[in-house]
């Protein structure tokens, strides 16, 4: 016998229960079949003789049934033997199994408090850092002929304790305009504070189109500024949290996964860019908002979501790595500084490029007086097929060579004019 079955009383009590459910139901077996047999040989003797069927036997057969019963309905009330003997009649008999399986399901319940701590430690922590910005436009309108206001919500960022607040420049720099009416720029900013009724005024420190980037300050000191995260080691599935005020109801939260990295959008503006794609519910007045990890480190700026019949779930948050170099500039300069090249260009595919006796690339249109571009010897016309030796399609593929670059560093085109190519040697300058 194995030895932690001999050392173990609980498992020789189990045994022995169930060597006794056995036993007993043999016992009773053996009754019946002696029952079986003496009415085969006594079919014309009398049964009222003493009551002998009564005494020898339906009342063995019937006490062995009721202590089988007895001894297994007790074993079944307790698990742990109840266990036992299920095991035991697997291990004995193949014909139980369907009993075994039903027994060995997992029934325990699965717990959701370390998710539920999770989501409200990143709440208590970020919560502060998040503002809500209430903005007031001048909208003038030539079709009436009147003027007026107009008032939009957004989120944003502490990303100092002395009142800088990071935000999207959609949210205090709309251009928003139609036949009917065109909006203004931002009048009046105001920014409420986590758990402060008070609307503090702020004033725009830069703003960046490109990127959706915007800074504003607030005059106060001692606020609880976000802590940044690194959005390049965000993961799919990564549990997140967007944070914000949407629908101008302050404070809110809302919860979900990251459902993808690196993904190119294009905002209503125009502008391409990566973003990081999220599952959690993101409204309007959530622009401009964080997006946090587990950790209630801020990976991302909320920007904008896709709605529509049959849309759900699908929001888009500016990683927050791009967002530090743009925001120190923001900060320093109140504009983003890129290098310039000063060209306006056509792109050209195969069938346009052969229509016109070209070739495929980027047809130089135009030319900014004094630019980069034109100093080095750029011609309208000229053709650019690569950029530092690496072929070149399209604007973005070029733009893209170039804003990986400083501004007074130096860029190599290869364009094609009149039949040949040739190398011309650009400094960049800075972008008006």
């Amino acid at each position: 016998m194995d030895e932690n079955k001999q050392n173990n009383p609980e498992i020789r009590a189990n045994e022995n229960t169930f060597k006794s459910v056995v036993s007993n139901t043999q016992a009773a077996y053996s009754s019946f079949e002696n029952f079986n047999q003496k009415q085969k040989k006594q079919k014309t003797k009398s049964t009222n003789s003493g009551g002998g069927f009564g005494k020898t036997v339906l009342l063995p057969f019937a006490c062995g049934i009721l202590g089988a019963g007895l001894v297994v309905g007790t074993c079944f009330g307790v698990p742990d033997i109840r266990n036992n003997i299920l095991g035991a009649l697997e291990t004995s008999s193949g014909e139980n199994t369907s009993v075994v399986g039903t027994a060995n399901i997992n029934t325990e319940q699965i717990s959701l408090l370390d998710y539920s701590d999770t989501a409200v430690g990143v709440a208590q922590k970020v919560l502060p850092s998040i503002v809500g910005i209430n903005v007031t436009y001048s909208v003038n309108s030539p079709f009436y002929g009147a003027q007026g206001t107009a008032s939009a919500q957004g989120s944003g960022v502490i990303i100092s304790e002395d009142g800088y607040i990071l935000t999207n420049n959609h949210v205090v720099n709309s251009s928003s305009s139609s036949s009917f009416y065109e909006l203004g720029q931002a009048s009046k900013i105001t920014v409420t504070l986590y758990n402060d009724d008070t609307e503090y005024e702020a004033e725009i420190v830069g703003t960046d189109e490109q990127t959706d980037l915007a800074v504003i300050k607030i005059d106060k000191t001692g606020l609880t500024a976000a802590e940044l995260g690194d959005s390049d080691s965000v993961q799919v599935g990564e549990f997140c949290m967007a944070i914000g005020n949407p629908l101008g109801l302050g404070s809110t939260v809302t919860d979900g996964i990251v459902s993808a990295v690196n993904r190119e959008v294009t905002d209503e503006d125009g502008n391409t860019y990566t973003a990081i794609q999220t599952n959690a519910a993101i409204n309007s007045g959530n622009s401009g908002g964080a997006l946090v990890n587990s950790q209630g480190q801020v990976i991302g700026i909320n920007t904008l979501k896709v709605s529509g019949d049959g849309v759900e779930g699908v929001g888009f948050a500016i990683p927050i790595n791009s967002t530090k170099d743009i925001t120190d500039d923001l900060i320093e300069y109140n504009k983003v500084r890129r290098p310039y090249l000063g060209i306006g260009g056509i792109e050209l595919d195969e069938e346009t490029a052969k229509a016109n006796n070209l070739t495929v690339g980027i047809y130089v249109k135009t030319l900014e007086d004094f630019s980069g571009a034109e100093r080095a010897g750029i011609k309208v016309g000229d053709v650019i097929v690569k950029a530092d030796g690496q072929d070149v399609k399209t604007m973005d593929e070029l733009n893209a060579i170039k804003n990986a670059k400083e501004i007074g560093d130096k860029m190599t085109l290869t364009v094609w004019r009149d039949g040949k190519t040739q190398d011309i040697t650009v400094t960049l300058q800075e972008q008006p």
